[in-house]
């Protein structure tokens, strides 16, 4: 009993001072960790010489969950970014934009492509570990397309995934009520099976986007409609096999890229080589510390799941 005040003293301690403190301190951490990254990044231009500018473009390809660069992944938001870095430095010549991407998004991988398509200055294109689908997709906006000899590619194709969760929640003795102002307004909707109908209606939306994605193909390669459709039935190829098919230009490894560039923006000596970054502001940075995890949160597992959608991508969950 003579002790419980002590306690309470300690428990007022804790909660009034220390925790409050050690919040300032923490956030003090991150803050300085932020300004540490922000001065040890390079500043692109520094140097004599002509320059090729390395892009490195990794992950899914998303339109981004918000409007800021903590935002993991590949973005048009985050590619057109760094274009523009590349844009307004005079001593860079040409870019090498390196891609490793399972694909994604079909609208945000065709505002990259765009984006790659419209940049007046030369865009290398070399193919990482993976560069499949979508990622394939963007590589096409380039004005030479180099693979690896083993990198993955190809999937050319368009894919929607649906859950079906019916028998699951009758197992647990859970039903949904589903009120719509038509017959077609819940296709997809994880509470029932699609019937036929409603998986042809589908079926049509996906192989219009198909065919853009054929004549995209068509159009950057050089190649015959057929040619492409005979390629474009959802295989992988090795970045040999797609430079025997006509989808890439040339095998090679980072340094070819450079210098393929290097030739492309008529640098006679030996280029100086930028690596470009997306600089997020000192707020962004303290703030998706802070406040975003790497891993998506349940409520965005839920709505990718959930939430028809067309993707340029390799399957997968």
């Amino acid at each position: 009993m003579k002790d419980r005040p002590i306690l309470w003293v300690f428990l007022a301690f804790v909660l009034g001072f220390a925790l409050p403190v050690l919040t300032c301190i923490g956030t003090g951490m991150i803050t300085l960790a932020a300004l540490g990254r922000l001065a040890q990044a390079p500043i692109p231009g520094l140097g004599n010489g002509d320059a090729v500018a390395v892009i490195s473009l990794e992950g899914a390809i998303t339109t981004g969950q918000d409007d800021s660069f903590i935002t993991m992944g590949i973005t048009p938001r985050r590619v057109r970014s760094l274009l523009e870095q590349a844009d307004v430095n005079t001593s860079v010549k040409a870019v090498v934009v390196r891609v490793n991407s399972p694909g994604g998004s079909v609208v945000a991988s065709n505002e990259i492509y765009n984006a790659l398509l419209a940049f007046e200055k030369p865009v290398v294109v070399l193919m990482d570990e993976t560069a499949a689908s979508g990622g394939y997709y963007i590589s096409l906006g380039g004005d030479h397309v180099m693979a690896h000899p083993d990198t993955l590619t190809g999937s050319i194709g368009v894919i929607s995934q649906f859950l079906n969760v019916e028998e699951l929640m009758e197992k647990i003795g859970v039903e949904a009520v589903v009120i719509t102002s038509g017959p077609s307004k819940d296709i997809g909707s994880p509470f029932r099976e699609m019937t036929e109908e409603e998986q042809g209606l589908w079926k049509d939306i996906l192989d219009q986007v198909y065919d853009g994605f054929v004549e995209v193909v068509a159009e950057a390669r050089g190649l015959p409609r057929e040619t492409v459709r005979e390629l474009a039935d959802g295989r992988i190829y090795t970045g040999q096999q797609a430079k025997d098919l006509g989808l890439v230009d040339s095998v090679g490894t980072r340094q070819a890229a450079i210098e393929r560039a290097a030739e492309l923006g008529n640098i006679v000596d030996e280029p100086r080589v930028i690596e470009l970054r997306v600089q997020p502001s000192l707020l962004e940075m303290v703030y998706g510390f802070q406040a975003r995890s790497v891993l998506p949160a349940i409520e965005e597992l839920v709505g990718w799941a959930g939430i028809p959608s067309l993707q340029f991508r390799m399957p997968g969950p």
